[in-house]
């Protein structure tokens, strides 16, 4: 048996949580919240913010998971970005440009440098790059993981078997999900940001053990955690199953009632079917997060085990066995965090 399987059950249920970084791990706890990044000459870059109470919709059922949701990927694109800059890789993505552009031979006499208004026009330039890279993004997301489901159920069954249209839909974006983690798994800075989501998870189990946050200590326990994002993203998908399914009954939301209710063709219909889906995805995040917190809470219960399963499944592709340095990176970040009452920090 391993060790991983003989590890006690927590004796605290924590509402620390963590993101992996580039290189380095992000904890947010009890009114503070803590990066910590290896740096290329190896030492640790430790920054400690606070964190502010939660308002009232962030605390409201079903409400709150919405609220929660968006300023949690706000957060971690904040300290993704950071964790860039501090870990060293905007650097070497500059090296290679500049090592790219030694090996060019320039023929023509260089442009003058700009002055600050056309400094100022360049930057505009930047920003404008990177919010149309963003919008095309998310369009691209848009397409591929809620268009195309819908626009492959036409093509292979026309009007026929609707009624099993949100089915066919979840399994194909199911299957589109799991082939993309399994993809960007091959790249090299997805693969470590993966060791790093494994350190995240460790860390966190062994403080709801009660164990001294030591390397040695951490490396034991599982991987695998309840409350992770990866599981939030599955139980999206599979709520989405059921809530479209039902929803069917009582609006006409299929790809075949909106064509002949509108009297438009069948791609027509289905770009109006995803924008439709796109106004209820508020309410799956607002469900899914009440549903993770129960199956974080009550993870003991049979049922709840059971809806915690597949994610947790999932999380063998989405993290990965760490080494010593990145425990200690996640445990940097970790002990920050952790609030001197346990009380304020109990699920």
């Amino acid at each position: 048996m391993s060790k991983e399987k003989t590890i006690k059950a927590p004796a605290h249920k924590s509402k620390i949580g963590g993101q992996a970084l580039i290189e380095g791990v992000m904890m947010r706890g009890f009114g503070k919240e803590a990066m910590a990044v290896r740096q290329k000459d190896g030492t640790v870059y430790l920054e400690v913010n606070p964190v502010p109470a939660n308002k009232w919709y962030q605390k409201a059922p079903f409400i709150r998971g919405i609220f929660n949701f968006v300023l949690q990927m706000k957060n971690g694109y904040k300290y993704m970005m950071k964790s860039m800059e501090k870990s060293g890789m905007l650097d070497e993505e500059e090296d290679e440009k500049a090592n790219l552009a030694a090996k060019v031979e320039i023929v023509e006499t260089p442009p003058e440098e700009p002055g600050e208004p056309e400094k100022a026009k360049e930057s505009a330039w930047v920003a404008a790059i990177g919010i149309i890279g963003a919008i095309g993004g998310a369009a691209l997301a848009i397409g591929l993981f809620v268009f195309l489901p819908t626009q492959c159920f036409s093509w292979i069954f026309g009007k026929e078997a609707a009624r099993f249209q949100p089915l066919f839909e979840g399994l194909i974006r199911v299957a589109l999900f799991v082939l993309y983690m399994r993809v960007i798994a091959f790249m090299k800075e997805i693969r470590v940001t993966y060791e790093y989501h494994g350190a995240e998870h460790k860390t966190i189990a062994a403080y709801e053990a009660g164990e001294e946050l030591t390397p040695e200590n951490v490396k034991r326990h599982k991987r695998f955690h309840p409350r992770c994002g990866t599981s939030f993203i599955f139980l999206v998908l599979a709520i989405s199953i059921i809530f479209y399914s039902v929803l069917q009954f009582f609006l006409p939301i299929g790809s075949k009632d909106v064509a002949e209710w509108l009297g438009v063709s069948a791609i027509v219909a289905n770009i109006i079917r995803t924008g439709v889906k796109l106004l209820f995805l508020p309410v799956l995040v607002g469900i899914t997060y009440e549903v993770i917190k129960l199956a974080g809470r009550y993870d003991k219960n049979i049922f709840m085990r059971a809806i915690s399963a597949p994610g947790l499944g999932l999380q063998r592709l989405t993290t990965r066995e760490p080494d010593e340095k990145q425990i200690e990176i996640a445990i940097a970040a970790m002990l920050p965090v952790i609030p001197e009452d346990k009380e304020q920090d109990r699920w």
